[in-house]
């Protein structure tokens, strides 16, 4: 079969030429695509298929008037039809194996093929073996309609796909339409981004991808709209994309999780018109492991667009859990997100462990080692933070690294948290059940970490060798000589089931090298290097852990990645009570939307920055009713040296009181000997022969990138699929320090 070409398109579509890894922008590419075939896939990248179809587009050269287009040899030019420019032919392709595939168009002026290659809409495609055990939860999620999606099909907990529709009624809730052929009597209007008002009916489709369960919800008639396609994609759609991401992590092991832990029923972004779509493996308090997150999320992408067409832009959004997942995808996937619209934020969930297990070694220094040494105010100089509550608080998130159950420390202190649902007989403990699953943000992400033959255990990050705790604070005169010798003498670390230990912590160097490489600690090198970022708030800084320290972290990892944070702004204030979320998202997506109507071949992330709104500045809102901004570059600082410190003061952690980087990304530093003149204070001659040998290989030095700091390596794959770059390594931690 052939198609014939006629002069000009003939067929409207929706806007083909979206930001995608693999998707070129058309304008700039339409010279080029004039005198030649090219193959494009439009909804993700041709080696890293799933669900066995993809939405591809064919250019022709500009003389050619018939084509056939094959698939593993088989005619399919029928499924192709003409695009929204001249010589551009657009189809879903269907029917591709398992594997390698075969694309091929040709006609009088040549010929193009491309490979497709597809993996299963189950997973895995680029995040190496599935974690095991894996808990199915599909009989326990339940649906707008009082039901559940029913028992797993299988033992990857499949489920069939449901197509729901739901209502905003009168009162002001969404409620199930019962009959998608009937209107009810309290169905309200809404009119979207666009201008156009439609009946406020969301379609709700629920089902499985990547073991996990996935949801998209979109303005959709039933009664009117035609059933949608690429082709035909809803009217109400403003062709814009929403990826939302829950909360939270510990717990995020080895369940699929019964809730996505946000609401994609978002009235916010529905009633404009905007899509969303989640997967509850985009929810940390389900999967702990954002390499997953960024998998699920890329797979979710692709069956949107296979179903409704390619989105115009798509912003990524979550607070806290969400805000790093958003952050992390978007980096490690470049491409997939175009604004990172996020609070509550950390830069990974990495981060605020590692910061735990310091602070939990202070706690443990200071109730137990040595309770008397120290008053409470240098206790709390030491660690950094605003109190003792905050100090504690955070503190107690190294539980996310303890695998053992009913450990006693400090109050707050709870190890081994795990959802219900896992049998107790699943469970690691280190007596009862050594083999067990262990309950860590390293064993859940043990692809990436990589396993210790020996113990079958993950291996570990983290690392506190040449870490002088407190330094900050002798420095000022805080603590005395004596006790900051007495502290580094005996802070210890952990082994690797999170127990005290004398020795220092070393981490695994391999460990290290693949957290950096995979994004799993934040480079901010990849998309985030060319995406805008909007962090809107979220102020505590008395308990809680979520504190201002880890937002200016996230700044301080893009400057270090890009020599600048150009792309990345902060509205500093309580997001519960000060900082207006309509308004945010709507300088996001002016900033969005400005940056893909530039269609000039400067390098993207130049167009970021030259297309900023006037409002996409730093600053912080005051407590005003009703709030009022004061625009002014955000700065890390306790002191009230401007007014936003003033309002809303930012404090420490220990690693940074212990010299350390406020990007806190350097996981083992490297070490420099031990200089008299690099104090503050004065060491006698025996404090300074004590000092080598508390430190007999030296100690931080924090000008340097940490051992093995490495870029973010964009494309990278634990399996199945290929590496795009495949630079990381695979062995057991023997590389060597830099």
């Amino acid at each position: 079969m052939t198609v014939r070409l006629p002069a000009a398109s003939m067929i409207g579509l929706i806007a083909f030429a979206a930001s995608l890894p693999n998707s070129a922008v058309a304008d700039d590419r339409s010279d080029e695509r004039e005198n030649r075939f090219t193959i494009t896939t439009l909804s993700g990248q041709p080696d890293r298929v799933s669900g066995g179809n993809a939405l591809v587009e064919v250019s022709v050269p500009r003389r050619e008037r018939r084509v056939t287009i094959t698939l593993n040899g088989h005619d399919i030019t029928g499924s192709f039809r003409p695009g929204e420019r001249p010589n551009l032919l657009v189809g879903l392709v269907n029917g591709l194996a398992l594997g390698r595939n075969r694309l091929m168009v040709q006609g009088r002026e040549g010929r193009k093929s491309l490979e497709l290659t597809n993996y299963s809409i189950k997973g895995p495609i680029v995040s190496g073996p599935q974690i095991q055990p894996f808990i199915c939860q599909t009989q326990s999620f339940n649906l707008p309609d009082g039901t559940t999606l029913g028992a797993p099909l299988d033992a990857d907990c499949s489920a069939e796909t449901r197509v729901g529709y739901v209502y905003m009624s009168s009162d002001g809730t969404f409620k199930p339409l019962a009959d998608p052929s009937v209107l009810p009597s309290d169905l309200t209007q809404t009119t979207t981004s666009d201008g156009l008002t439609v009946n406020y009916i969301v379609r709700l489709e629920t089902g499985t991808i990547n073991r996990g369960i996935y949801q998209n919800t979109i303005l959709h008639d039933p009664t009117s709209d035609p059933e949608p396609t690429p082709f035909s994609p809803p009217r109400g759609w403003n062709k814009r994309l929403v990826a939302i991401h829950g909360a939270g992590c510990p717990g995020g092991w080895y369940t699929q999780g019964a809730a996505e832990g946000v609401n994609p029923l978002n009235n916010m972004y529905l009633s404009q018109g905007y899509a969303l779509f989640i997967n509850t493996l985009q929810n940390p308090s389900n999967s702990c492991n954002p390499f997953v997150a960024g998998e699920s999320a890329m797979m979710g992408k692709e069956h949107f667009i296979k179903t409704f067409g390619v989105p115009v832009f798509t912003v990524s959004t979550g607070g806290s859990g969400g805000a790093y997942t958003s952050l992390q995808v978007a980096d490690a996937f470049p491409g997939l997100i175009d604004g990172a619209f996020i609070s509550a934020t950390f830069p990974d969930a990495g981060e605020i462990a590692y910061s735990g297990l310091d602070g939990h070694l202070l706690t443990h220094y200071f109730t137990v080692t040595n309770p008397s040494g120290f008053s409470e105010a240098q206790q709390v100089a030491v660690s950094g933070y605003a109190g003792l509550q905050a100090w504690y608080d955070a503190a107690n998130q190294a539980q996310r690294t303890d695998p053992v159950p009913g450990r006693v420390d400090v109050p707050g202190y709870n190890p081994a948290v795990w959802n219900a649902v896992v049998p107790v007989e699943l469970r690691y403990h280190p007596v009862t059940n050594p083999g067990g699953a262990r309950p860590t943000i390293f064993d859940v992400s043990r692809n990436i970490y990589g396993v210790d033959p020996s113990t079958g255990f993950a291996y570990r990050a983290f690392d506190n060798v040449g870490v002088q705790y407190g330094l900050q604070a002798l420095n000022q005169g805080v603590i005395s000589a004596t006790q900051f010798l007495d502290l580094n003498e005996d802070i210890g670390g952990y082994d690797q089931d999170a127990n005290y230990v004398s020795l220092r912590t070393q981490g695994n160097l391999g460990a290290i090298r693949r957290a950096y490489q995979s994004g799993v600690n934040l480079g901010g090198n990849g998309g985030l290097s060319s995406i805008p970022i909007i962090d809107f708030g979220s102020y505590n800084e008395a308990g809680g852990y979520h504190y201002q320290w880890h937002h200016f972290a996230v700044r301080e990892r893009l400057i270090d990645a890009n020599r600048n944070a150009d792309n990345h702004i902060l509205w500093r204030g309580n997001n519960a009570t000060t900082v207006p979320l309509t308004r945010a998202f709507s300088v996001m997506t002016q900033w969005v939307a400005a940056i893909k109507a530039d269609h000039s071949t400067i390098p993207l992330r130049r167009k970021v920055i030259r297309n900023k709104p006037p409002e996409a500045i730093d600053g912080c809102f005051n407590t005003a009713t009703p709030p009022e901004f004061i625009a002014e570059t955000q700065t890390f600082s306790s002191q009230p040296d401007s007014q936003c410190n003033t309002l809303w003061p930012s404090y420490s952690f220990p690693r940074q009181i212990a010299g350390g980087p406020l990007a806190g990304n350097v996981l083992k530093c490297q070490l420099k000997p031990i200089r008299a003149s690099d104090y503050a204070v004065t060491f006698t001659p025996d404090e300074l022969q004590r000092l080598r040998r508390i430190f007999p290989s030296g100690v931080c030095n924090w000008s340097r990138r940490g051992v093995n700091h490495v870029p973010l390596v964009v494309g990278i794959s634990f399996g199945p699929a290929p590496s795009h770059h495949g630079d990381h390594e695979d062995d057991h931690g023997r590389e060597q320090e830099n």
